[in-house]
């Protein structure tokens, strides 16, 4: 896995960009750190000569006290560099995550059906995480470091060029080592986070279930399945720290000959009379010094093979594109909106070119009808027909693959797709309510809707008494559970949003299905209001809730095997909708 130096610069550049200032603070107080340190031996040096040679007490007392002074000095700088790059790795990587997470929401309802929330939350979290150090320190530690090492060994060819030649020899052959098993260890990294994703998905999908899951006694199959992902995340763990471990052993090797090489070239110098006592030591002690830049440019080495690992998953991500083109700018009629399909066919694989071909393959195969504006379409049919896939087609989840649809006379992907989604409502089964307040549950954060319009529709769906109930009102918080909701109150909420919205489409996929006799009769009431003065489609698998229809169509694997006026049908004793009636029972549509 190679990852072009354009992609590392174009993260720098777009997320370091409004944190300039801080930047420049940093490269400020991180270098002045780096400058400190290469001085102060120096002093440390001069005050040995001086007192081997007798020099003044005075004079060790202001050499001591600079040194000490200095020292104190660099661990200030070193405190501001690291607040600095905190601060800019915080701004930064939420920076990021907020990008991560609007691309995710702008991603088709295929993507999302593909990858589990947990694996979403690892990478824009987890991933983005990791970068924290790339975006505030390693560069410039990486810069600094080697500023550092380049003045050390400047130093050194000043005090004694076979000192400084030496080391400079030793350095070339420690760096050249440690940058060619730079790449080492991202392949280990890129499949242990992968294998993280997978366990917080798997993780998030079990706790969403949790219910059912004791419910059913599935426990014991979860913990099974727990311990088999944790038995396969260990190796790639041991693998990716063994390649790290590797890195870190070579680079103390490299210190332990890099002391030993001081040593020498020390001792024979000294025999040489060529040095000083003092200059012997400092050899010595900027050795030990070495120790640090390439310590630290080791560390970020082995750092940023994570980054580069988490840098090509969130890159990855990032190339996922939407399928879904919004490119329109035809507005929508107000009012209710007529529905025209004509030879709609549809897969969700799409890539299958060849499977597709044939009949079976398609999950809607030349679907065709035309409903007026304000009237009712009931949709029947078996599981797995069809459905519920014509909603997601009239509010562009998905794009058909050949045909025409229109609402209101206005091709469907003519509309900005928000404006669709806008005159478009969808009511089902499965309410989905937010941690967040009833208002904002109901609005969908649309600061334009006021109390007044919410109240109203609550007073319409004899909502009220059960919000006068609740201490803090419209603020009163919900959870994403529907914690101390019936499940006749979720599905109300999920009305009074339709209400809200007021949308020209109204689609209703089994949006009663779940409830008991005097809600249900709450619900029938609430629809009635609901569909008055717009189009609607019913999408059921029982016979009396169609009872509403306008017209019928009756789908069986994807095809329409009927499809008509709902009183004409029910007049025809050879249609299938009489014939379901005749039995009394929904049988064929389960």
């Amino acid at each position: 896995m190679q990852i072009p130096l354009k992609h590392y610069g174009a993260l720098l550049t777009d997320y370091l960009k409004p944190q300039q200032q801080q930047a420049i603070w940093l490269a400020l107080t991180l270098l002045s750190s780096i400058g400190l340190q290469v001085l102060n031996p120096q002093l440390l040096g001069y005050f040995i000569d001086t007192a081997v040679n007798g020099g003044s007490t005075q004079t060790l007392w202001i050499v001591a006290s600079g040194f000490i002074g200095i020292a104190i000095l660099t661990q200030v700088l070193a405190v501001s560099a690291t607040y600095f790059g905190e601060t800019i790795a915080w701004a930064a990587t939420n920076a990021l995550r907020v990008d991560l997470a609007e691309h995710c929401l702008r991603l088709d309802l295929s993507f999302h059906k593909s990858r589990t929330p947990g694996e979403l939350l690892e990478r824009v979290d987890g991933d983005v995480t990791l970068l924290s150090r790339f975006f505030s320190q390693m560069v410039i530690h990486v810069l600094g470091n080697g500023i550092l090492l380049a003045g050390i060994l400047l130093v050194l060819f000043v005090e004694n060029a076979i000192a400084g030649l030496s080391l400079t020899a030793f350095s070339l052959v420690a760096m050249t080592l440690l940058l060619g098993m730079r790449s080492f260890a991202v392949a280990p990294w890129t499949h242990y986070r992968q294998k993280s994703a997978e366990f917080f998905g798997f993780v998030g999908e079990q706790l969403s279930g949790r219910e059912d899951i004791c419910a059913n006694g599935a426990v014991g199959y979860v913990m099974r399945r727990f311990h088999e992902l944790l038995q396969h995340w260990l190796p790639l763990y041991q693998r990716a720290r063994f390649a790290s471990t590797v890195l870190w052993t070579t680079s103390v090797g490299l210190f332990t000959i890099g002391n030993a090489v001081a040593l020498a070239v020390a001792a024979y110098l000294w025999n040489q009379q060529a040095i000083t006592i003092g200059t012997a030591y400092l050899i010595f002690h900027y050795t030990n010094l070495l120790a640090q830049p390439i310590e630290r440019i080791r560390e970020e080495l082995e750092e940023f093979q994570q980054v580069e690992a988490s840098i090509y998953r969130i890159q990855e991500l990032r190339s996922v594109q939407p399928t879904l083109k919004a490119n329109g700018d035809q507005p929508l009629p107000t009012g209710a909106l007529s529905i025209t399909f004509e030879q709609v066919c549809f897969t969700y694989e799409p890539s299958h070119q060849q499977a597709v071909q044939l009949d079976t393959n398609w999950t809607l195969h030349n679907i065709s009808f035309h409903l007026p504006a304000g009237q009712v379409l009931g949709l029947l049919g078996r599981t797995g027909s069809g459905k519920t896939t014509i909603g997601r087609l009239l509010l562009r989840l998905y794009d058909y693959q050949s045909g025409a649809i229109g609402l209101g006379d206005v091709p469907i992907q003519a509309t900005p797709l928000s404006q669709l989604r806008q005159r478009v409502g969808l009511v089902t089964q499965d309410v989905q309510l937010f941690n967040t307040s009833i208002r904002h549950n109901l609005t969908f954060f649309n600061p334009t809707i006021s109390d007044d319009q919410i109240l109203q529709v609550l007073q319409q769906l004899e909502l009220m008494e059960w919000l006068r109930s609740l201490p803090q009102g419209l603020d009163t918080q919900l959870g994403s559970d529907s914690s101390g909701l019936s499940a006749g109150q979720a599905q109300l909420l999920a009305f009074a949003r339709i209400f809200l919205k007021n949308p020209g489409l109204v689609i209703l996929d089994e949006a009663s299905s779940r409830l008991d006799p005097l809600t249900e009769r709450l619900i029938e009431q609430a629809i009635d209001r609901l569909l008055t003065g717009r189009t609607g489609i019913i999408i059921a698998h029982r016979l009396a809730t169609v009872q509403r229809a306008d017209q019928l169509l009756i789908l069986d694997q994807g095809k329409i095997i009927e499809y008509g006026d709902r009183r004409t049908l029910a007049d025809n004793p050879d249609s299938h909708f009489a014939q379901l009636l005749q039995q009394g029972t929904a049988d064929w549509l389960a």
